[in-house]
């Protein structure tokens, strides 16, 4: 695994929160560059030697680069006798299915999900997620399998379904000035790459605030793109299904949408956050939260890895 990919955030504290024991199944449903699932091995392994039992893990990603990584752990880890590690190729949104389908009947231990997307992603120019690249291609897809591209919305959306995209995933104040613009802009010639983009972004943000509401923007067409809110409900409505009594979910989130999501689910069972009382007027919930505030990231690590400022790992244990 290359150490340039990936550096993981978080990582001691949201592996310990996953309370790894002996025969334990664990699943780590956005395995990107392979770091937590890398410590999560390591555990399990020195578990396995000593207690001579069958913990396991199975990793999620949908990203064709992620396969040379776990191509690795797998050669690391994996042996004749004892195969702790498996590798799901497909979106975590159908974790339940594949569990089922690895025959995990009895359900799972932990599961972890670090929501960012991955650095590597970042900085290949290819891929079209960063402003930094003004001659890249508008793609922003995780899946590159996928149909749906950057450029696919910005050219066929509807102005109401771009100022709505702007402003639900990007929570920008100008969307629907933003959604006009682009309208008038693709009458004469479709907006192709990052730069054309950046241009027809500029004129609404200030330049005190450029690069945090360029952000922003690029954030909500990536998150429609690859439907990521709607993949994170399924997925954290499976893991409450999945999980055992006492398993651990373990997610960090970057973004006050996803970290919504989360505290929601956390806290009712649902991520609308609607809370069903019993007869004692307690809130029904099949979790108990173990963090009840999130933990953040050092100020040693978010020097050392500065897309960790905006982390916060919250935990929950199944009741």
């Amino acid at each position: 695994m290359s150490e340039q990919y990936h550096i993981p955030v978080l990582l001691k504290d949201s592996v310990n929160a996953m309370d790894i024991h002996a025969d334990g199944v664990y699943v780590d449903v956005t395995f990107g560059g392979g770091g937590h699932s890398r410590e999560i091995l390591s555990r399990i392994r020195e578990l396995n030697e000593r207690e001579g039992k069958g913990a396991r893990l199975y990793s999620f990603d949908q990203d064709a680069d992620a396969i040379a990584n776990a191509a690795g752990l797998e050669q690391e880890f994996n042996s004749d006798s004892l195969k702790p590690f498996t590798f799901v190729r497909s979106n975590f949104r159908y974790i339940r299915n594949f569990m089922l389908f690895h025959g995990e009947e009895d359900g799972v231990d932990a599961i972890l999900a670090d929501l960012g997307v991955s650095s590597h992603h970042f900085d290949d120019e290819s891929r079209g997620f960063s402003f930094r690249f003004p001659e890249a291609p508008l793609d922003m897809r995780m899946n590159r399998q996928a149909r749906l591209t950057a450029a696919d919305v910005l050219n066929t959306y509807s102005e109401q379904q771009l100022a709505n995209v702007f402003y639900l995933y990007g929570e920008l104040r100008q969307s629907r000035q933003i959604a006009s613009s682009i309208l008038k802009h693709r009458t004469e010639r479709p907006i192709q790459t990052i730069g054309e983009l950046i241009d027809l972004l500029q004129p609404f943000f200030p330049r005190d605030r450029e690069k945090k509401e360029m952000a922003k923007a690029f954030q909500a067409l990536r998150i429609e793109v690859n439907h990521e809110m709607q993949a994170l409900e399924q997925m954290l409505a499976s893991a409450t299904k999945l999980l055992k009594p006492g398993g651990r979910l373990v997610v960090i989130t970057y973004h006050s949408l996803e970290d919504r999501l989360v505290k929601n689910i956390m806290k009712t069972g649902n991520t609308e956050g609607r809370e069903v009382k019993d007869f004692f007027g307690q809130v029904d919930t099949p979790y108990r939260i173990v963090t009840r505030k999130p933990i953040l990231p050092t100020e040693e690590e978010q020097m050392r890895n500065p897309r960790s400022r905006s982390a916060k790992l919250r935990v929950a244990e199944k009741l």
